[in-house]
């Protein structure tokens, strides 16, 4: 027995999530069945964990986390480390301008790219398959909530052996005609940045719009500034009935320069980073992006039983790049080299369709749970690379030109078996790409008489998953996972377009086991925890060696890594837990505001939280025998306070603690990243009714000297201590 609440949909019988059922008169309640009862495409889950079935995916069995940036004081900008505090096992590389990048167990995190990365459940990296490097992430302002499923996400949304990151966006308000808010903020390094919204509800017809713009001049001596300009549009229409139908449209433009890195080496040329960890090595090289997409998503509760949803989307990605020449690892460049420079221009046109189903059965009295769907997935990219004749040229002589293409089918399924407290869930996904690259000019090859290069290459890939989970109670569970997952070929490894790099013919995608056994739990609103402990088994590393006397490179299967650890995450409301002991009850629970704990009521929550990862790993064949995985430290550690007083004040004070490693797989001593830590405080505060907030916040507290991204030009440097305050205004 149920009752129906809007746009809510019956999908389960395990958990209850979302709002509560109205109150009958005491004596003359009657005990319900429980339900899970899920939101549509604009309705939040409750909790720290995903729900074991959401809309037309299947959770349950996996590991998964769910980051709601309300839950902080207004995080300002791109400060991922604030995102992330309370979530295990995340690894970010940091760098001063708006890119992200983002790892986990030992697989890297430049741009994201071992992370199937997501927008409403949309693939957004540049190509998903051939280029998945995500130089484009959401305006944090505009996200409502973030999904993080390790490495068992492949059955779900695809490739990428990390897992998936799922960006929930913000959607029009339904219970406004009109909502506006402004969030303008100044801080260090002539920073600014404006977040404006306007969004509202009339009739059937919701709408929700947004303009971004963040600029800074960097904290590096010269050629660290950048600016970012986006905009976004979306309308719903019969966002509460059966049948939801979205459209948005997302305009992202980027710029920004690479002040190149640092050695700690001394030499001609060198730019040393005890001697100025500030100092540019690059005066010229710029980086532009661009990013236009419209998605369509239809959301449709065929019954109680059955949810049909299907995305439609277009995008067009550009990626601009010069590079001067004849610089080394650390050092100025040199040399005739120096006065010439290198150019890349790479467009991504993609479209993609995806239609998934969720239907729910009855086997011996328990709702069993089956899900699946299919994705079309196409990309045509032109890459053209150019020699510009002074380092800050931004056009010259044609040096390659290649027509690179990638078409991906998917089929897939899952389904949830229910005996009593124990579910099963298998799954099976199969994949199928074609790829192909193929060159209309190369000098290189042209002047050595080689014929230019054409390759065309399908994969049939069959991943395989089980998921099991045991429910102690409704809030108390544990779970299994052993999963297949891989990494595609991308266009580099396809066909090079350097003659002196060539692809071994035998060489396989990366692929990948991973195993995984949790517990967690959230009993009571003032405590949650998970605990699990994960391997992951590694298998055809995608690497490189050398031939020729070094003049050749080859792009081969590297060998395989085993990678094993052991993540903990657990918050505590310390009020919450005094009032649940003196007082008996705490806040939330679904109590109304006067049935909560004194205390709570009065002083808020005071949240403590830990998250930690320790991990070792080896690769156990190939050249790099022996080697720790690259950006695989043995001990990742999240610590901090966060009071809230009942949304009117916000602090938080949040440590990271991270032990040392390596940024290659080869573990060259100039690789090597020491441990650091690194403290940030932020405050939020309403100071006119619920309409004017003031935030502030200073980051890297402590002004430590670390750094946590090394790239072949060198050491980049983190951010030292700095500081931003706003105003926020909301009606």
């Amino acid at each position: 027995m149920f009752r129906r609440l809007s746009s809510f949909v019956v999908v389960s019988s395990l958990s209850f999530i979302g709002p509560t059922f109205s109150q009958e008169p005491a004596g003359e309640r009657e005990v319900l069945e429980e339900v899970l009862v899920e939101g549509g495409y604009d309705r939040r889950p409750l909790g720290p964990f995903l729900p074991d079935v959401e809309g037309t995916k299947i959770n349950a069995g996996k590991k998964s986390s769910q980051i709601v940036p309300e839950e902080f004081p207004e995080i300002n900008g791109a400060n991922y480390r604030q995102v992330i505090a309370r979530t295990p096992g995340l690894i970010i590389s940091e760098e001063s301008n708006p890119l992200i990048s983002i790892g986990a167990r030992g697989y890297e995190p430049g741009r994201t790219e071992y992370f199937q990365v997501l927008e409403d459940g949309i693939p957004i990296s540049a190509s998903m398959v051939g280029y998945p490097e995500a130089y484009y992430m959401p305006i944090f302002e505009a996200v409502d909530r973030i999904e993080v499923i390790r490495g068992g996400a492949s059955l779900m949304y695809g490739p990428q052996p990390a897992g998936a990151i799922n960006f929930i966006m913000k959607k029009p308000p339904l219970d406004k005609k009109l909502a506006v808010e402004s969030l303008n903020t100044i801080g260090s390094f002539n920073s600014y940045s404006n977040f404006t919204s306007v969004g509202g509800a009339i009739d059937r017809f919701g709408y929700y719009g947004w303009y971004n713009y963040w600029k800074s001049d960097g904290f590096r001596r010269d050629n660290s500034d950048f600016s970012l300009s986006a905009y976004h549009i979306a309308f719903a229409l019969d966002a509460t009935g059966p049948q939801r139908l979205y459209v948005d449209f997302t305009a992202y433009n980027e710029t920004h320069g690479f002040p190149g890195g640092l050695t700690l080496d001394d030499g001609p040329n060198a730019v040393n980073y005890y001697k100025d960890r500030n100092a540019t090595s690059r005066f010229y090289d710029r980086m532009q992006l661009s990013r236009y997409a419209t998605a369509l998503i239809h959301e449709w509760d065929i019954s109680k039983d059955t949810l049909f949803t299907f995305r439609g989307w277009w995008s067009y990605y550009m990626r601009y790049s010069r590079r001067q020449n004849g610089g080394g690892f650390g050092t100025l460049p040199t040399g005739p080299k120096a006065q010439t420079t290198y150019l890349r221009w790479d467009q991504y046109y993609t479209f993609g369709l995806e239609p998934r189903i969720r239907h729910d059965w009855q086997l011996f009295e328990k709702t069993q749970t089956l899900a699946g769907g299919l994705m079309l997935y196409n990309t045509y990219s032109p890459r053209v690379d150019k020699v510009g004749a002074t380092p800050a040229a931004v056009d010259g002589k044609v040096l390659s030109q290649n027509l690179r293409s990638c078409w991906y089918f998917s089929a897939f399924m899952e389904n949830r078996f229910q005996f009593g407290n124990f579910s099963i869930i298998p799954g099976l996904r199969l994949e199928n790409i074609w790829q192909s690259v193929t060159e209309s000019a190369n000098v290189k090859r042209t002047q050595r008489g080689e014929p230019l290069g054409k390759e065309i290459n399908y994969k049939f890939v069959p991943l395989f998953g089980l998921g099991l989970e045991y429910a102690f109670t409704q809030k108390i569970t544990a779970y299994a996972n052993a999963s297949q997952s891989y990494r595609p070929l991308i266009f580099a490894r396809t066909l090079p377009t350097d003659p002196n790099k060539i692809v071994n013919g035998n060489i396989n995608e990366n692929f990948t086991w991973n195993y995984e056994f949790g517990f967690r739990g959230d009993p009571q609103p003032w405590i949650f925890w998970d605990t699990s402990f994960f391997i992951i088994n590694n298998s055809n590393q995608l690497g490189e060696r050398t031939a020729n006397n070094g003049n050749l490179t080859i792009y081969d299967n590297s060998g395989r890594s085993v990678v094993s650890g052991w993540d903990f995450a657990m918050q505590i409301d310390l009020i919450g837990l005094a009032d649940q002991i003196f007082h008996g009850s705490s806040a939330g629970g679904g109590k109304e505001k006067s049935e909560l704990g004194s205390w709570s009521k009065t002083y808020g929550s005071l949240n403590i939280y830990n998250a930690l990862t320790l991990s070792t790993g080896k690769f156990t064949g190939g050249q790099n025998a022996g080697n720790t995985p690259r950006y695989l430290p043995p001990y990742l550690y999240r610590f901090g306070l966060i009071y809230d007083l009942n949304s009117r004040i916000k602090i938080a004070f949040m440590g990271n603690f991270i032990g040392s490693s390596f940024a290659d797989d080869s573990n060259t001593a100039s690789r090597f990243i020491p441990a650091y830590d690194v403290w940030d405080l932020t405050v939020e505060a309403k100071v006119y009714k619920d309409y004017v907030s003031i935030i502030g916040g200073v980051n890297n507290v402590f002004n430590r000297n670390y750094y946590s991204r090394i790239k072949p030009d060198g050491i980049d440097p983190a951010m030292p201590r700095n500081w931003y305050a706003g105003i926020k205004i909301e009606f």
